[in-house]
């Protein structure tokens, strides 16, 4: 047998390149069973809402999906496998369901084991009442490029609705004024839709409730009359300060601290009655959030001013003595900034034993604080009465007074669900599918 070493020569340079893959596959697969571990054991298993799901007979592993997603390591390759590897953090982009060579990866809502409740819509955005419509985040799509599409399109398929021009009544009420709501008004008023728009809150819906500075991710997106807006990142400020200056500069009508209580069917249109009137209209679109109204404690002295439900600027509560109630990761990141402040008291209470719905690095943060004196945690405890200076909570079987100047309450939202049975839009439980 004869030696040729322009043979051998390839067949060196073959085996490092298949080392390196093989090193690198390794890494990769060894990172994303290490984010699978920690979400398993954080107990953060099952995703919010919009959320992919891989085939894996069709999967090829080719990793296409990992890379586009916008999020970070939201998917990952095991086994030679894509899974979905930090499902909590999915906010339903959908860059990797279009990434797959293969049709691997289906967008669906909820799973096998947590459905998903989510008004019945159809391709129109029309639910099963005529004349009713959702966008958004109450129809499972959080993410604002998605949510100011499906305004735009909502109002869209509104325009082309019989009765319109009605005397006496709008053609269109829009019920919220976060992204589905505005996008849905600029829509309205490009096609000369008499609207109005009614927002319990201020400018900008979920958006508005974010922690001061939070970064909002965001994507290119398709405003009427403004046109394409590029953003890619941002912070809150300056998403509510874009937002605002098209609300003025196109002179939205927008009736802010209003709050819709009924919506009645009139035979000609809809009553839609509010906390400071009735407002008839020929159509409705619901652009509110799945968040709903703030779940309270229901104690006494949860009605004083110093009591909230979300964290705006943390810089307000400087040198002051603040209790935070929760164990999400809404409640460990805003006792977390708060602890930054300085001079500042925190007091962190949780009715269980541990945070297992909070991400692992909010938790960490938590725990190194707790250890170094920033912040106090009560595990398994109850928070029994507030009064204007000082709070009383129930830990370790006693009740405990601590000196109090804030509150802020982070128990999650009362899901609309009832409100929209009210207005008789019929709901469906959606495990795994589409």
């Amino acid at each position: 047998m004869i030696f040729d070493p322009t043979i051998a020569l390839y067949g060196s340079i073959m085996a490092v390149i298949w080392g390196i893959y093989t090193y690198r596959h390794r890494r990769v697969e060894q990172k994303s069973l290490a984010i699978k571990a920690a979400a398993v054991e954080a107990g953060l298993t099952e995703p919010a809402s919009l959320h992919p799901s891989i085939d894996p007979s069709l999967c090829l592993g080719c990793g296409n999906c990992t890379k586009v997603c916008p999020e970070g390591d939201i998917l990952g390759i095991i086994r030679g496998k894509v899974e979905l590897v930090e499902p909590t953090h999915c906010i339903g982009h959908g860059a990797c369901a279009a990434a797959c060579p293969t049709g691997a990866i289906t967008l669906v809502f909820g799973t096998a084991k947590r459905g998903i409740d989510l008004p019945r819509v159809g391709p129109d955005f029309q639910t099963n009442v005529p004349g009713i419509f959702i966008a958004g985040e109450l129809g499972g799509m959080g993410l604002i490029r998605n949510a100011v599409t499906q305004g735009r399109q909502a109002v869209d398929s509104i325009r082309k609705m019989g009765g319109l021009g009605q005397p006496g009544q709008l053609d269109l009420v829009i019920v919220g004024a976060g992204p589905a709501g505005l996008a849905g008004a600029l829509a309205a008023k490009s096609h000369g839709l008499r609207y109005t728009v009614i927002e319990q809150d201020d400018l900008g819906g979920t958006v508005f409730k974010y922690p001061r500075g939070k970064i909002v991710m965001t994507a290119p997106a398709v405003l009427p009359i403004v046109g394409q807006v590029n953003f890619r990142e941002t912070t809150k400020e300056s998403l509510l300060a874009f937002w605002k200056d098209i609300e003025t500069k196109y002179q939205l009508n927008v009736r802010y601290r209003e709050q819709v209580v009924s919506i009645e069917s009139t035979g000609r249109g809809f009553a839609v009655t509010t906390n400071a009137g009735t407002e008839r209209a020929t159509a409705i679109l619901l652009a509110i959030g799945r968040r709903g109204t703030p779940r309270k404690l229901d104690v006494p002295g949860e009605d004083l001013p110093k009591v909230v439900y979300q964290l705006i600027d943390a810089e307000q509560y400087k040198e002051r003595h603040v209790l935070v109630v929760g164990g999400g990761d809404s409640a460990l990141e805003a006792a977390g900034t708060i602890a930054e402040q300085p001079g500042t008291t925190v007091t962190l209470s949780y009715r269980s034993e541990a945070f297992s719905r909070a991400k692992l690095k909010n938790r960490e943060r938590v725990d190194r604080m707790s250890k170094t004196g920033e912040m106090q945690v009560l595990l398994s405890s109850k928070v029994r009465s507030i009064t204007a200076d000082a709070v009383d909570i129930e830990w370790n079987g006693e009740l405990h007074r601590f000196r109090n100047d804030a509150v802020i309450i982070c128990a999650g939202g009362i899901l609309p669900t009832e409100f929209l049975k009210s207005a008789g839009i019929e709901m469906e439980t959606k495990y795994g599918t589409v």
